[in-house]
């Protein structure tokens, strides 16, 4: 009797210390690659840190911040600080999410189409570029700045600049707009496209390799598009931030983000 009962203590301990050291679940949507890819490299090493990661890549826009405010995930790894600001002027207090890990800056770049190069540029030539608010603003400076248009003196990157707004089109650009995501394929049918960091990857496109003309790492456009985690602000101090934090501010994150064509915004702490 007392090897049966001290049997079932064992048993019971055994399941008590399972239960307690049972990893917590951490579940995240994301876009593919970087997001999805800075995942899957610190997966192990968020196991260590005590959180099974429960990944969901999708690859549009829509339903990462709506399932991150309404709980069904605790996080999303896609956006960049102005398209979250413009999330959340969108939606309810209750609704809005805050970022907590900041990772990299994801430069927009004219890219060839039926033309080679900007030299190249003709009268009437067509330009596909993002026709979301925020992107479409983002990609007429960008034309500016590479010399091709020129925008009303006082268009910044919180304006909502649209082809309506140029006051100067020299060459006499056709400006395409259409959705961000179907650029790269339209290649073929424009002379150029100006297409998002992460859509032109997608497509095997390096923005410092492959572009025509980028953004710069040290511009104003690196400054304010740092892509990021996003949380209801109610978790943005929850200890799984802080261990998302710890796994992804590292040398290899670092090096994964400069081998896919972006721009790391953090320090690796491991090479501080």
């Amino acid at each position: 009797m007392k090897k049966l009962v001290s049997v079932l203590l064992t048993l019971t301990l055994a399941l008590t210390l399972g239960s307690a050291l049972a990893n917590e679940k951490l579940s995240i949507i994301a876009t593919e690659n970087p997001h999805a890819q800075i995942l899957e490299l610190v997966r192990d090493d968020l196991a260590a840190l005590g959180y099974d990661l429960d990944l969901t890549v999708v690859t549009d826009y829509v339903v990462e911040n709506p399932a991150t405010s309404d709980g069904s995930v605790q996080a999303n790894f896609f956006q960049h600080i102005p398209y979250l600001n413009g999330y959340n002027a969108s939606v309810s207090d209750a609704e809005k999410l805050v970022g907590v890990v900041f990772t990299h800056f994801e430069p927009m770049a004219v890219y060839a189409g039926t033309k080679a190069s900007l030299d190249e540029i003709a009268a009437g030539d067509r330009v596909a570029i993002p026709n979301d608010p925020t992107n479409e603003n983002r990609a007429l400076l960008l034309l500016q700045e590479a010399g091709l248009i020129t925008l009303p003196e006082d268009t910044t990157l919180e304006s909502t600049a649209t082809p309506a707004d140029i006051v100067n089109n020299p060459y006499e650009l056709e400006i395409y707009e259409v959705n961000a995501e179907l650029i790269p394929g339209l290649r073929s049918d424009v002379a150029y496209a100006v297409i998002n960091g992460n859509n032109a990857v997608l497509a095997g496109l390096v923005p410092y390799v492959d572009g025509l003309y980028a953004e710069g790492a040290d511009s104003l456009a690196a400054q304010n598009y740092v892509n990021l985690i996003a949380v209801k602000a109610e978790n943005a101090d929850a200890p799984w931030v802080e261990a998302l934090r710890q796994a992804i501010y590292t040398r290899k994150v670092y090096d994964l983000i400069v081998s896919s064509g972006f721009a790391p915004t953090f320090t690796p702490e491991d090479a501080q």
